[in-house]
């Protein structure tokens, strides 16, 4: 259709559309993030994307099959040396994460014919959102909403009581490795919009603003894909008029909301 070609020709509009895409699924899964108290896993996590981009380069393969793969086996190392219980979590996830971050960036220095833009890798490159990206964020946003509607129970009730959950015949582990690989696919499609250092933001503050206004986790998982949409939303606007990197402006626009809601308003129970 002609007049959706020249929506997806202008840079601005695509940069919308993939925003608002990631958004409308890392809203609800950022609830998650804040009911289970995952945010430093959730870094973890992110900050593996840059070496799974450095192995996409190693191995020839797509950059977000790459970082899905790495996030993956990370999580299942964080999960085998958590049973350990040799190191404290917050201790594991502080050396797992900067880390692989450092093992990503050394990477990338060995292959001098790469040409990689690290600072678009780091803080988002929103504003060279392609077609290819917004296939690969809608597909897996269609896919992280389908497995969210058919699990959303379980995963509520093992957040709520993990131990009344299994009683009630919950596979409490199964769903949590099903949240990682969901985390993971988030990160993967994320990464122009808000680049690897500032994934985590993007899940957190939008759940975090929802949380002071819904009286129910199905209300606040609407709640924080709306204030998703206004991150994405204004931080775009702000970096068209003011010149200011996408990425960046998009957290800050989200931070500013929840400032906003948080100074004005009564807290609910959620």
């Amino acid at each position: 259709m002609p007049i959706i070609d020249s929506l997806l020709d202008d840079f601005f509009w695509r940069a919308l559309i993939g925003g608002l895409g990631v958004a409308l699924v890392a809203g609800p899964l950022g609830c998650f993030v804040v009911w289970r108290r995952m945010a430093y896993f959730g870094d973890t996590l992110a900050h593996s994307a840059l070496l799974g981009i450095a192995l996409s380069f190693l191995i020839q393969v797509p950059l977000n099959v790459g970082v899905i793969l790495t996030c993956v086996v990370l999580a299942v190392v964080l999960v085998f040396f958590s049973r350990t219980r040799t190191l404290a979590t917050d201790t594991l996830l502080g050396i797992l994460a900067h880390s692989a971050l450092a093992i990503g960036l050394v990477t990338l220095s060995f292959m001098p014919d790469v040409r990689v833009d690290l600072t678009g890798l780091l803080f988002g490159d929103l504003l060279a959102m392609s077609r290819a990206d917004l296939l690969w964020i809608y597909g897996g946003a269609a896919l992280i909403l389908l497995l969210l509607v058919s699990l959303w129970r379980g995963l509520l009730m093992s957040t709520i009581h993990s131990e009344l959950a299994r009683v009630e015949g919950v596979q409490v582990e199964r769903l949590r490795l099903v949240l990682v690989l969901m985390f993971s696919l988030v990160i993967a499609v994320a990464m122009k919009i808000v680049g690897v250092l500032l994934i985590t933001a993007l899940l957190i503050i939008p759940a975090a603003t929802a949380r002071r206004l819904a009286r129910n986790p199905e209300q606040m998982a609407g709640l924080a894909v709306i204030f998703g949409f206004i991150a994405v939303t204004g931080g775009l606007s702000l970096s068209w008029y003011l010149d200011t990197p996408a990425g960046p402006s998009v957290v800050v626009t989200a931070f500013a909301t929840f400032l906003l809601i948080y100074g004005g308003t009564p807290q609910q129970q959620t």
